[in-house]
């Protein structure tokens, strides 16, 4: 155990700055900073589900604890979503309300990973599920996927079976991807739950953008691998609730018992005001969210288009190779700043993966579409001719 002035080695590798260090910089630019790096909306959520609209005479005791499990109205919008959505029945003992799914992921992590296990992470992936991993003591074993896993020869098991060590305990894996956009296939789904069932592994399934398909999606793993799956959902991107900080978990209840526990400790509860909100808005945002992916399609395309890149399958992001753009002898950094004199905050894409250290990653639901092209028009000014 280190002692003052050390920290833990744990704690070594994780940083505030996850999405860039240079949001100082842009707070002294002159003119507009448009801030696309980081994943949120500029659509102003349902307004049932608005924070002002959970009011204490509607709700006794409104500003109590919840059960650790969560709010048994939220639970049962959770379960009936779940039906509606996919036709699948959900025991009510398999949720477990969270602080988003960064607390969802969080909690998972604590109760299932120990020391020195390794879980295998498609790369390029959320920025903080690899500190989530890390802060268990556990390794983030990243295997470059989703900029490849498009070709028609791409290999699921051969990709990732050079990742594999008898310290495997986990594969990572989300659809629409954060921060590719990419959707998996169902043929791609299925090798992946094949391969993590093969190897004994359980699956961390990030769902945080599930209601921002572009394109069907494929069966979730845990409909088709209930028992090995811890499944990470929430609010914040589908429902505009970003501030709100409230997901849920589904997975066995042999599993949910022990991220129960870690939740206690963790966080005990999350808000009760705000997850009323939640549940307002899975009752009655189905119209609200068609409407979200109609415009944040539309902005990704666009944005797409003015910067030469395939439109995205789904979420919130476009993420691309810009080493083409940076000049003789410029580094990563360079380039970041010379995005935001044109008024462009980005996220380096390293964050999202070593083998991914000349990419940016672009949130293009940041801003209304006015703002978005003008942003995406003056980064395309650094494009070279």
């Amino acid at each position: 155990m280190p002692k003052p002035p050390q920290i833990s080695r744990h704690a070594a590798s994780l940083s505030a700055q996850v999405y860039g260090g240079l949001a100082a910089r842009a707070k002294q630019m002159p003119g507009p900073v448009y801030a696309l790096n980081v994943g949120d909306t500029y659509r102003e959520p349902l307004l049932e589900a608005r924070a002002e609209a959970q009011l204490s005479r509607e709700h006794p005791r409104l500003h109590n604890y919840s059960p650790v499990q969560g709010e048994p109205a939220l639970i049962d919008a959770i379960v009936e979503r779940a039906r509606r959505r996919h036709g699948a029945a959900v025991e009510p003992s398999r949720v477990q309300v969270t602080l988003g799914a960064t607390g969802g992921l969080s909690a998972v992590a604590a109760a299932l990973l120990e020391a020195d296990d390794e879980v295998i992470v498609l790369a390029p992936y959320w920025p903080l599920i690899r500190g989530i991993i890390a802060g268990r003591g556990a390794k983030a074993v990243e295997v470059p996927f989703y900029d490849r896993c498009g070709a028609a020869d791409f290999d699921v098991g051969a990709a990732l079976d050079g990742a594999l060590s008898d310290r495997s305990v986990a594969l990572y894996m989300g659809s629409p991807n954060n921060p590719t956009g990419r959707v998996h296939s169902e043929a791609i789904q299925k090798a992946l739950c094949a391969f993590a069932e093969s190897h004994g592994l359980w699956i961390f399934s990030d769902e945080a953008y599930e209601e921002l398909s572009f394109r069907p999606p494929p069966t979730p793993a845990w409909i088709s691998h209930p028992e090995r799956t811890l499944s990470c959902h929430t609010v914040s991107k589908s429902y505009g609730l970003a501030g709100a900080r409230v997901g849920w978990v589904y997975g066995p209840e042999s599993a949910l018992g022990a991220v129960r526990g870690a939740q206690t400790f963790l966080t005990y509860c999350a808000a009760k005001p705000m997850q009323l909100a939640a549940a307002a808005a899975l009752r009655l945002g189905d119209d609200w969210i068609l409407e979200a992916r109609a415009a944040y399609e539309a902005a990704g395309s666009a944005a797409a288009t003015r910067l030469g890149l395939a439109a995205p399958q789904g979420g919130t992001f476009l993420f691309f190779d810009v080493t083409g753009w940076l000049r003789e002898g410029e580094s990563m950094q360079g380039f970041l700043e010379r995005a935001l004199d044109q008024g462009v905050l980005l996220t380096p894409g390293a964050v999202s993966g070593a083998a991914y250290e000349n990419w940016v990653r672009l949130c293009f639901t940041a801003v209304p579409a006015e703002d978005l092209e003008r942003a995406t028009t003056q980064l395309a000014a650094l494009m070279p001719a």
